[in-house]
């Protein structure tokens, strides 16, 4: 089978990005050995042939901003939920009144004092939501 200068031309951008196996950069340079017109013109512009194939020009510090960023998240979620747990088990404390051993009642707390023990829950709940979305933050970094 015949290469023909389409195919090499299909092959050059996974080439020049550095994804093309073993096998196929053996092929692409076999083929620009043989067209010094076509070698020529990648060696002068390869980004203005293959605009694909050219890496995106990064700040230096991308990788060490995309760090601080993790542990800023790791931190947050960190403080959310301390704080969370301890308003749950607040808004769901349970009260158990016994006589000599004997349990005589058990009820939530919360029925003792809606408005208090509410404002807990309300607390928790907003706690619970902003951990788990810092969660999923985290989630799409990694």
């Amino acid at each position: 089978m015949k290469v023909t200068r389409d195919v090499v031309l299909d092959l050059l951008p996974m080439y020049l990005s550095g994804e093309a196996s073993a096998d196929t950069r053996a092929l692409v340079v076999e083929y620009l050995a043989q067209d010094p017109e076509l070698a020529q013109r990648i060696r002068a512009q390869p980004a203005e042939l293959f605009p694909e194939a050219a890496a995106p020009a990064l700040p230096q510090d991308l990788e060490v901003r995309a760090l601080r960023r993790a542990r800023a998240l790791i931190t947050l979620q960190k403080w959310l939920f301390g704080p969370s747990i301890a308003a749950t088990a607040l808004a769901l404390a349970l009260v158990i009144k016994s006589d000599h051993g004997r349990i005589l009642a058990v009820h939530f707390l919360i029925a003792d004092y809606p408005l208090q023990l509410g404002a807990v829950a309300l607390l928790a709940i907003v706690g619970w939501v902003s951990y788990f979305l810092v969660k999923r933050r985290l989630r799409s970094l990694l």
